[in-house]
């Protein structure tokens, strides 16, 4: 039996991740995570001591709770971050607390315990690319927000603590991710959500920013390859090949709702916005033999069904603190008639 630490796990991806696990059996679960607005333990719903699963509420910035937390384990797996594009725009202290400052935690408890350590990163380091070409595992990092830059960081501090420490890492980076669970300020659960309402579905600039979709479940079975297999020292870059525009994510969510074009609407870009991201994942499917299996339109169809079948859960996290900040973020263009989606 293998006892990994997911930290973070309370989220969208690592909830995803956490369920998989189990299901494949031979692995217990202790999940870390502080519950901030995109944690839910709604995510985590059924899982318990019968299923290896246990969790621990605390930060991965406490290096008490998580000294704690890694007692008995065999490698830890880090989610926790906070990923909101323009949450860090409006306050990058955060952000280099919880995505660096954290994850130093979690490097020195590896360290500490001899334990391997998956960081799941993301495209965004890399910057913006250029209309052709794919962002490879050797390109330079030139991330365009706080938040890229506090996970291009972080990612450094793994690279230098396996050189300095002789910690054991693997660092994923993975592109946009979809499915269930997933917290609406991201651009498809955005979407589906306005769509389902009736409601302006709202698109940055020109809607032609190039976006790598991945449905979380290819994600999640890249994550556990890597951890098991994956080379000491190494980054695995995970795609699914999926480019499309931000105007054609929207567009086939309302042809698959039934809604009318009309629906979406062109706002103010935002300060930043890297136009697109596309990534060669030839390192992962050469080396350990991964490949996506969920086309695009399967996801999506499956997503949204996902969503019409939960509505209670979505109403339960549109609700209370993340709209006092979607109101209070997006105060001067909602009182212009215009809202914005975050993509990333």
């Amino acid at each position: 039996m293998v006892k990994i630490l997911v930290a973070g796990a309370a989220g969208f991806i690592g909830s995803n991740f956490v369920r998989r696990l189990l299901a494949a059996g031979g692995h217990e679960v202790v999940v870390l995570d502080s519950l901030t607005y995109a944690g839910n333990m709604e995510n985590l719903a059924g899982l318990d001591a019968s299923n290896g699963f246990s969790f621990v509420h605390g930060s991965i910035c406490d290096p008490a709770v998580v000294k704690a937390a890694v007692q008995g384990c065999d490698a830890i797996v880090n989610f926790a971050a906070e990923t909101h594009v323009d949450r860090s725009i409006e306050n990058p202290a955060v952000f280099i607390e919880s995505n660096v400052l954290g994850t130093m935690v979690l490097i020195q408890a590896a360290v500490g315990a001899g334990l391997r350590l998956l960081q799941v990163s993301t495209d965004e380091v890399y910057g913006s690319l250029g209309e052709e070409g794919l962002f490879d595992e050797d390109w330079p990092l030139d991330p365009s927000s706080p938040y890229a830059a506090s996970k291009a960081s972080a990612d450094m501090l793994i690279g230098a603590s396996a050189r300095t420490y002789g910690l054991d890492a693997v660092i994923t980076r993975c592109g946009n991710n979809y499915g269930p669970r997933q917290f609406p300020e991201k651009l498809i659960p955005l979407l589906i959500a306005n769509a389902m309402a009736g409601e302006t579905l709202p698109i940055y600039g020109d809607g032609l920013n190039v976006r790598d979709w991945i449905h979380v479940d290819d994600h999640c079975d890249a994550l556990r390859l890597v951890l098991e297999k994956g080379q000491s020292g190494r980054v695995y870059n995970v795609s699914a090949v999926g480019e499309l525009t931000n105007r054609e994510v929207c567009s086939r969510i309302l042809a698959a709702l039934g809604k009318p074009e009309s629906l979406m609407r062109h706002v103010d870009d935002r300060p930043g916005h890297d136009r697109r991201y596309a990534l060669d994942p030839s390192r992962l499917q050469n080396e350990l033999g991964w490949k996506a299996n969920v086309a695009f339109d399967e996801g999506l169809s499956t997503t949204i069904e996902w969503y019409q079948a939960n509505s209670a859960w979505l109403d339960n996290v549109r609700s209370g603190e993340y709209r006092g900040y979607y109101e209070r973020m997006y105060a001067s263009r909602l009182e212009s008639g215009t809202t914005v989606a975050e993509e990333d």
